[in-house]
């Protein structure tokens, strides 16, 4: 048997290499698809928090779903990589200064202010039909959720990808995160725990 990360690495490239296949007209109209079925199933108003992510290379674009989750009145953010292990959630404003964060996305700059999601859109590279993910494999999203919990904190958590990233079985950690919602071109599927 392959140890887990071996076999993690190689369900992400898969995933990746099918996403990156897409053709780019197919993902505009997925991320716009994407958005119509959130709006509808994301309740969130003045006081929710929405943290949203800056899509690189063919992820699935969240911008969509974050304007109109932001016209029903949220506050949104973006993560911020403050180092290795370390993100944070800082302040997405109109007009706002955007800064490299590396891996090729952006966010705000360093004077944004920090914010705790209520509300959490989840970049994956792949997902299973149990609702669990596998990300970049830098752990950023597991530590952050993790964090939050330990403030007594509960985001909602609702992945964003398309239907072609889904595979057999995400192998599990013991540190792994589940993600009780995901949002693809073909609607909101809801996990159930402890599958």
């Amino acid at each position: 048997m392959q140890p887990l990360k071996e076999l993690k690495r190689r369900l992400r490239e898969e995933a990746l290499a099918r996403r990156d296949a897409l053709e780019p007209q197919y993902r505009i109209e997925a991320s716009l698809s994407v958005a119509e079925t959130g709006a509808a199933a994301i309740a969130c108003g003045p006081g929710d928090v929405v943290s949203g992510f800056w899509p690189i290379r063919s992820e699935i674009d969240p911008r969509p779903l974050m304007d109109t989750l932001r016209q029903k009145g949220a506050r949104l953010c973006l993560p911020a990589i403050l180092d290795k292990t370390t993100i944070v959630f800082r302040e997405l404003v109109r007009g706002a200064p955007m800064v490299d964060m590396g891996f090729g996305t952006m966010g705000p700059a360093e004077d944004a202010e920090v914010l705790d999601p209520t509300i959490m859109l989840v970049p994956l590279a792949a997902f299973d039909a149990r609702g669990h993910r596998i990300g970049y494999g830098a752990g950023y999203y597991d530590r952050a959720i993790s964090k939050l919990h330990a403030q007594g904190l509960s985001p909602r958590l609702c992945g964003l990808a398309f239907d072609c990233q889904e595979v057999e079985r995400v192998p599990d950690e013991p540190h792994d995160m589940i993600i009780p919602e995901l949002l693809t071109e073909s609607g909101l599927r809801r996990f159930a725990a402890g599958l």
